[in-house]
């Protein structure tokens, strides 16, 4: 597959997604979890590269054969968590089993009132998050997203839950104006939510080993990171099967400094860091691994290993 992520069309489309939701509101959960196999079918046979990036992936991490009954479990586990998300979002996570590690962690940093970035990637569901807003819901989380690339999903969202919507900063509005968003959450002693795995096209990458071999990430979180000068944690949201969501947070650093001298080495630095843990997580739990693309080739006509005035550009450092 040669083509950038960003320019495959988003999976189903508002009809899909539509028919999803209609199913699942008024049928139950139930009833969607049992219309997520044809779906799984559907997509395996019709989406020739998303099945080949998760064929190609799965051989990097399972120790046998991939079979076709592994890649459409891989496509199910995707689908399941989509169709959890409406739950989540109209419901809120009480049909759900939500385990939380590193909750006290978590609130430790909180309570220190100069807000939090919290760090995730295209593993699982970013949207068992939800659960801590629920939780503690005098801490508001501001989620960082792009509403160009995903407009059916984004409809979705600001259909179930307009307040939730309404607190979405989003990624398609530019580099300074992004910083600014994140930086007034932070001042308000937000959790600033982010996905830190995907590069967007014409995005600044790096090289860092994953899975045995150098992976393009995007350079921007952590130089917003930087910026913004607050507590950084890494959060997981695991999707186990069933109901069963297992969220982790783990503190990444107290203050991310990526300094104007030797700024290359501190980049590779800490994003080596950051792709270890992903990395263990993909060995934890292979099928919560959400990038339907070749993870390895995303810089296609991008920059890797970018001039630092060009990055500080794009993130309005």
């Amino acid at each position: 597959m040669t083509e950038h992520w960003q320019s495959r069309p988003e999976g189903g489309g508002r009809f899909a997604i539509w028919l999803i939701r209609t199913v699942a509101l008024h049928g139950g959960r139930r009833l969607g979890r049992v219309i997520l196999w044809p779906i799984t079918l559907y997509f395996y046979l019709r989406r020739g590269p998303e099945r080949r990036a998760s064929r190609d992936f799965l051989q990097r991490v399972l120790d046998k054969p991939v079979m076709p009954w592994h890649v459409m479990k891989h496509i199910h586990s995707f689908a399941a968590t989509i169709l959890d998300r409406i739950f989540l979002l109209a419901h809120g996570e009480k049909d759900f089993e939500v385990t939380v590690e590193g909750l006290e962690e978590l609130e430790a940093r909180l309570d220190q009132g100069r807000g939090l970035l919290l760090l995730g990637t295209h593993q699982g569901s970013f949207e068992a998050l939800r659960a801590i807003s629920s939780r503690r819901p005098d801490i508001p989380l501001r989620v960082v997203l792009d509403k160009q690339k995903t407009p059916a999903l984004t409809e979705l969202l600001e259909a179930l839950a307009p307040d939730v919507g309404a607190h979405v900063i989003d990624a398609s509005r530019g580099g300074a104006a992004i910083t600014l968003a994140m930086s007034e959450a932070c001042e308000q002693g937000a959790m600033v939510a982010l996905l830190a795995d995907r590069g967007r096209e014409h995005e600044v990458l790096r090289r860092v080993p994953l899975l045995g071999e150098p992976a393009p990430f995007p350079v921007g979180p952590w130089l917003l990171a930087h910026t913004l000068r607050v507590p950084v944690m890494l959060c997981f949201g695991l999707y186990e099967g069933g109901n069963r969501y297992r969220l982790i947070f783990e503190s990444f650093a107290e203050r991310v400094d990526i300094p104007r001298q030797d700024r290359a080495q501190a980049l590779d630095a800490v994003m080596a860091r950051f792709a270890a843990r992903v990395e263990h997580y993909i060995h934890v739990s292979p099928y919560n691994w959400f990038n339907f693309y070749d993870f390895w080739q995303q810089d296609i006509g991008t920059a890797v290993q970018p001039d630092a005035a060009a990055v500080r550009e794009r993130v309005g450092a």
